[in-house]
């Protein structure tokens, strides 16, 4: 059987390989191509899906994979690739070579009359593509099958069992609580950062968010970074992640936020086991935890007065004139200055979830066919005025702001909210962990945290279920109380209140 198995794990990564080449074309895609290029990168982008997809549904490869499901002599690991390896091809037997090639090919295209909406700040130039998308997500549901939404088998892409039965449980008490908190903050004077938007320019913003990446532990041996429109990160194995950023000279915020936390995914990306690549143990469990990872570096720990302690005297060599007479407490207080604003990935730590729960209701709305993507604009707008009390002023900063729909991924937003809830509480069971865990971060020093991380999440890849990893890390299953009770300490701290 040990044949059978390097058989397997030979076949598991050639697909992957297939699928990693596909990133490597994405990634050019959205950091290097040029405008007139779209057409053959399409092209490319769906032969590769195409010829991924004939490599995992081949009735040999499926064969060979039963074979080894049966086989009680793997050990443990094995069991688990087989297992998952083998839910993954009859989940892709569902879907015939067209569908695959059509969807690739939209989505390539979606992608560009995304940009050129963007640009023109003309919501009405992607509507067309984004109609297609959400015709081929209804069918993909109805393939995937579902028992109660039809969401259901879109939000399961992302995170393994979510339902909207659970996200409507979890969603609803926790707009309720944040309004609680945000109405006592409402009622205190407002902090002043307008500092932030003085003229912070892109080069030296470029250099210290480098130095930024580095400190946490992001290896630019194996990554780098560049400049997207909407920043992400990309992995073509745990020894090639990639980051990007996007810099406003007048928002210094802007650039550092998104280095953190692109940072935290290339660091989970890093952490899989190489041992295990092309195969379900080297790939993250759920977009939920892999959000986490994000969100944990970027508000529990880049957002913190410890981590400043040690870093404010660097950023103010940097930028001595903009942080002029600004002392370590007033710059904490500014970097979490709670205000309702227009762009999801600006929010602060409060509101953010409301920009998620917008997106979640839209998605759940077209899905059920209550209403249609010519409403998208109208619910947005209205959506916005009702949860954060602003008025959209133009399409670019309203329903264009996000890429995600551009790639055909409904069912994602939810993610994002799931990913704070987690960071939570893996950041208190960190502390429990690590004696004197933000005094190492006061002191520059985040490398026990990031072993921590590495021991408890990356290095299993998908052996465990989310909610089954987070019991096994914190005793229990994904709980907001962690989530809230942070923020309550936090902000009592930032706000001066009860």
């Amino acid at each position: 059987m040990a044949k059978l198995y390097s058989s397997f794990v030979s076949k598991t990564q050639q697909i992957a390989d297939i699928g990693n080449s596909i990133a490597v074309l994405s990634w050019d895609k959205e950091v290097n191509l040029p405008k007139g290029s779209a057409r053959f990168r399409s092209q490319q982008i769906s032969t590769l899906a195409t010829l991924a997809h004939s490599f995992a549904v081949d009735k040999k490869y499926r064969r060979l994979v039963e074979k080894l499901a049966a086989d009680k002599s793997l050990n443990r690991q094995q069991k688990k690739n087989v297992k998952l390896t083998l839910e993954s091809i009859e989940k892709a037997t569902k879907f015939d070579s067209a569908f695959v090639k059509r969807r690739s090919e939209l989505v390539s295209q979606a992608y560009h009359d995304w940009v050129k909406a963007k640009e023109a700040n003309d919501h009405t130039v992607f509507l067309p593509a984004l109609e297609k998308l959400l015709v081929l997500n209804k069918e993909e549901a109805e393939i995937l099958g579902y028992k109660k939404h039809p969401y259901d088998a879109l939000l399961d892409i992302y995170e393994p069992k979510l339902t909207v039965a659970k996200l409507d449980g979890l969603f609803k008490p926790l707009k309720r609580d944040l309004k609680k908190i945000l109405r006592k903050i409402n009622a205190t004077k407002q902090i002043d950062n307008t500092f932030l938007f003085k003229r912070y320019s892109k080069n030296t913003q470029w250099q210290y968010g480098l130095d930024i990446l580095e400190q946490i532990g992001y290896d630019f041996n194996i990554g780098r970074q560049d400049i997207s429109i909407h920043p992400f990160t990309t992995s073509f194995s745990s020894q090639d992640v990639r980051v990007t950023t996007r810099i406003d000279e007048n928002d210094f915020s802007n650039m550092l936020w998104s280095c953190i936390h692109e940072g935290g995914h290339a660091l989970y990306e890093m952490g899989l086991p190489a041992e295990q690549y092309g195969l379900p143990l080297g790939e993250a469990v759920s977009l939920g935890i892999h959000e986490s990872q994000s969100r944990l570096w970027e508000n529990n720990v880049g957002r913190s007065l410890p981590f400043w302690k040690h870093n404010f005297k660097s950023l103010k060599k940097k930028f001595p004139k903009q942080l002029e007479g600004v002392s370590l407490r007033k710059f904490y207080k500014a970097i979490n200055k709670v205000s309702p604003n227009l762009i999801r990935t600006e929010a602060d730590e409060l509101h953010y979830h409301f920009h998620v729960i917008i997106r979640y209701e839209i998605e759940k709305e077209l899905m059920e066919g209550t209403i249609s993507v010519n409403d998208i604009k109208t619910q947005w707008n209205k959506k916005y005025k009702s949860y954060l009390g602003v008025d959209v002023p133009d399409d670019a900063r309203g329903m264009l702001q996000d890429i995600h729909w551009s790639h055909g991924s409904f069912g994602y937003f939810p993610t994002y909210s799931i990913g704070s809830l987690y960071a939570a509480q893996l950041y208190v069971q960190a502390k429990k962990d690590i004696e004197g865990l933000e005094t190492q971060i006061s002191k520059g020093n985040s490398t026990p945290l990031l072993a921590w991380l590495r021991e408890n999440i990356h290095i299993h890849g998908r052996m465990y279920h989310p909610e089954q990893l987070c019991k096994r890390i914190t005793g229990e299953g994904l709980n907001s109380k962690y989530f809230l009770k942070y923020a309550m300490e936090k902000y009592s701290d930032v706000y001066g209140i009860r």
